[in-house]
């Protein structure tokens, strides 16, 4: 009697949101300042880490370039030395969106009141509002007309955006797709729960190992790791 045949593992695709993943792992806000360090990150490495079992098809990023502050005037040549090592990984894509920049009115909260209230008499107040256009558009699109290309088994996204949730679930109960939801971010948000097959968190651990060595080289010469990371 002839053995069986091992059975093929499940193909995945990855889709990661850039800057949920970089304010949730690496800001300062998120209580999390100790993980800067780990900012040199290799998507492939870490995928591989995290998820064994399965065969990475393919991976795609999404982001949009930053603009340069005056207290951070580096932060985009950073960013751009970080898409250029991402590059190097065979089968990695990276997706931009783009920033919008805009002056806004905005009312003052009340300090003293325990949720968001505006200050009584109202005072208004002018901000210089940064918001990212495309990237959660980009990932959704791609996420479904990879499935319907029948491209991979299980997605695997990288997000705890809430705007997600609607192409998860078409994922899940149109084309019959198993998606994992991997947080960045401590609590899993709201709209988000219920809707995967199954969830991760990411650790510290594997953040550290799965690290780009400190040089690197593409077809443009060599790829050095900012001094600042």
């Amino acid at each position: 009697m002839s053995a069986l045949a091992p059975l093929s593992p499940l193909k995945a695709n990855i889709y990661i949101d850039g800057f949920n993943l970089y304010h949730a792992c690496f800001d300062d806000h998120a209580g999390r300042g100790h993980w800067r360090q780990y900012r040199w990150l290799d998507l492939s490495a870490l995928s591989a880490k995290m998820f064994p079992n399965y065969q990475v098809n393919r991976i795609r990023y999404f982001t949009a370039l930053v603009d340069p502050r005056p207290n951070n005037p580096d932060n985009r040549a950073r960013q751009l030395v970080y898409i250029r090592a991402l590059e190097t990984i065979p089968h990695l894509a990276v997706h931009r969106g783009r920033f919008a920049t805009n002056a806004k009115a905005r009312p003052l909260a009340d300090p003293a009141a325990a949720t968001p209230t505006p200050l009584v008499p109202l005072q208004m107040a002018y901000i210089i509002e940064q918001e990212e256009k495309g990237s959660d558009v980009n990932l959704a699109s791609y996420l479904l007309l990879d499935g319907f290309k029948q491209e991979y088994d299980v997605a695997i996204v990288v997000t705890n955006d809430s705007d997600l949730a609607e192409p998860i679930r078409l994922v899940k109960s149109e084309l019959g797709k198993q998606v994992g939801i991997v947080n960045p971010r401590k609590a899993v948000a709201f709209d988000l729960k219920g809707i995967a097959d199954f969830y991760r968190r990411i650790r510290e651990g594997v953040l550290h190992t799965s690290q780009f060595p400190p040089t690197l080289t593409d077809a443009n010469g060599t790829i050095t790791k900012p001094t600042s990371w």
